[in-house]
């Protein structure tokens, strides 16, 4: 396991006030998105985490507790303000409430989120919501149980339902479907799913599959991802690896840096637009 990240706090009177991270390209950086496991329950065809490299990821090297802790205090004394914790699947890491809690309670962090499949939310709703969650992106990709079989032959679309209906009762700010499609928003499963999140009154966004190989991905449909020219985030991998961009090779280890000097080695190695990774860093959210 790598050497644990120490650093101090800045001890400024207002958190963060100030600091403002800027790309080469004048983007300003504050969003930051923290993977906090690379395992995952289910199989979709599309991410495959079963075909992740032997040794990728290992569980003994995965970022501690209060390594995370550092990672959002030092982020926020950055300038960062917008916070998404991402897998895998973030439910199957066991102090996922906690991770949580410590994000909301760090002064000067604005927006908190999660991504998930919701399998796991029935259990996990209230007690998110009660550590201070209060954005949620549920992935449903389709509402027909065979098609779910065809998209992962692991879990069922009912467990997926029964989540989003979990996160409902609990009360969280805002809910988004997140929704794979093939080519385009317009696919019989996307348009089943635009339905449904209308009638329940949920935002949904079509994400166009990827391939961090070829270099090819699409905007997002109703979000902001796949837009280089206004890309505010950075990307942090379970074992503390710093991405500048999902389509890029490069990575700056918070270890090896410290978290301070990693993210801003990071943001002065940002890519004016994505191109490809050979690498291909599963698990660390789409």
């Amino acid at each position: 396991m790598g050497e644990a990240i120490c650093e101090p706090r800045t001890g400024a009177a207002v958190p963060g006030a100030g600091a403002v991270l800027v790309d080469r390209y004048q983007r300003r950086i504050h969003y930051l998105r923290i993977s906090v496991t690379p395992r995952c329950n289910l199989c979709c065809r599309y991410c495959r985490p079963d075909r992740v490299p032997a040794g990728h990821a290992a569980l003994g090297d995965l970022l501690s507790l209060d390594e995370i802790r550092v990672l959002i205090e030092t982020a926020r004394d950055l300038g960062m303000d917008k916070i998404r914790f991402t897998g895998g699947e973030p439910l199957l890491r066991d102090d996922i409430v906690d991770i949580v809690g410590i994000a909301c309670r760090t002064a000067g962090i604005r927006d908190v989120g999660i991504t998930t499949n919701g399998v796991l939310l029935p259990d996990y709703a209230v007690p998110l919501r009660r550590a201070g969650l209060r954005r949620v992106n549920l992935s449903l990709d389709t509402l027909c149980p065979a098609r779910f079989r065809e998209i992962t032959p692991v879990g069922a679309l009912e467990d997926v339902l029964a989540g989003l209906e979990a996160a409902i009762a609990a009360g969280f700010d805002t809910i988004k479907l997140n929704c794979v499609v093939a080519h385009s928003a317009d696919e019989p499963d996307a348009r089943a799913v635009a339905a449904f999140a209308a009638a329940r009154g949920l935002a949904v966004r079509f994400i166009r599959e990827m391939d961090l190989e070829a270099g090819r991905f699409w905007p997002v449909v109703g979000g902001d991802g796949g837009r280089c020219e206004r890309c505010n985030r950075l990307r942090v991998t379970s074992t503390g690896l710093v991405l500048p961009c999902l389509f890029s090779d490069l990575a700056y280890s918070l270890r090896e840096h410290g978290v301070a000097a990693a993210l801003r080695l990071a943001v002065a190695a940002k890519p004016r637009q994505g191109t490809r990774s050979s690498n291909r860093f599963y698990g660390v959210g789409g």
